[in-house]
């Protein structure tokens, strides 16, 4: 295909996501009461957890999330569709993606696809869990630590929700390094080798990326490089097994 070609079919693959996920928030939307209260369970249990020092400590704080505009309750119900709206799309957003990269792999190579997807939707999840279940459970707690008996926090759950979802997608996309890894091999483009002598530099960039895209706290940016330096020594693995046979072929014995 042309160039121009190449863009009206990115326009397409762009359309029909951007559809599936309206689609997946009208759906969401019907059910907005049960995504809050599943958002809302981390900043609960941190509450919780500083009730307990509290009362341990004599202290009076106790965190509440509050909104500030007639329309925000309404407005943060629709965003939480989009997002949730997301995730129920999440699949097919990814069959497209690779639909559109599809022409310029080999025939052999595009029987994969439907496995590619398959592990996209899987690392996304797990780094969205990840995030769920520890990055936001000890991350709140630490954050809402700075609580004393003359500074509560009255969070307005607009910037809460943005806290939270904003994590949880940013962890989901970092955790397709794996993912990305074998695609970048199967193009010949990185090797397990190229990658082990580039540890050092990947250690130190992976700590000021984690530094940029979190919130300004170490503890949220170490939870964030922690698991990127564990998938980077997975990608490894992962680029050794998706060698061409050509690359390993052309090697010494």
């Amino acid at each position: 295909m042309s160039f121009l070609e190449h863009l009206e079919e990115l326009r397409w693959r762009l359309v029909r996501s951007i559809i599936a996920v309206i689609l997946g928030g009208v759906i969401a939307f019907l059910f907005s009461d049960y995504v809050l209260d599943f958002l809302l369970k981390p900043f609960r249990t941190a509450v919780h957890m500083q009730a307990e020092a509290a009362g341990n400590s004599g202290k009076e704080a106790v965190a509440q999330l509050i909104f500030l505009a007639p329309t925000e309750g309404f407005m943060v119900r629709i965003k939480l569709a989009l997002f949730a709206g997301i995730f129920i799309s999440l699949p097919y957003v990814f069959w497209q993606m690779w639909q559109f990269v599809a022409p310029g792999l080999l025939e052999h190579e595009k029987k994969y696809i439907p496995r590619i997807v398959a592990f996209s939707t899987f690392f996304f999840f797990l780094g969205a869990y990840f995030c769920y279940e520890v990055v936001l459970r000890y991350g709140l707690n630490f954050l809402l630590s700075y609580q004393s008996a003359d500074l509560v926090a009255q969070i307005s759950i607009r910037e809460y929700l943005k806290f939270v979802t904003l994590l949880i997608l940013t962890f989901g996309i970092v955790f397709e390094m794996p993912v990305l890894t074998y695609f970048l091999t199967r193009m010949g483009l990185v090797t397990p080798e190229f990658m082990r002598q580039k540890r050092r530099y990947s250690i130190v960039l992976i700590f000021a990326l984690a530094a940029i895209i979190t919130p300004p706290d170490v503890f949220t940016q170490l939870m964030l490089a922690g698991p990127l330096i564990i998938l980077y020594e997975v990608s490894i693995w992962v680029s050794k097994l998706s060698l061409p046979k050509s690359y390993k072929e052309a090697q010494p014995q």
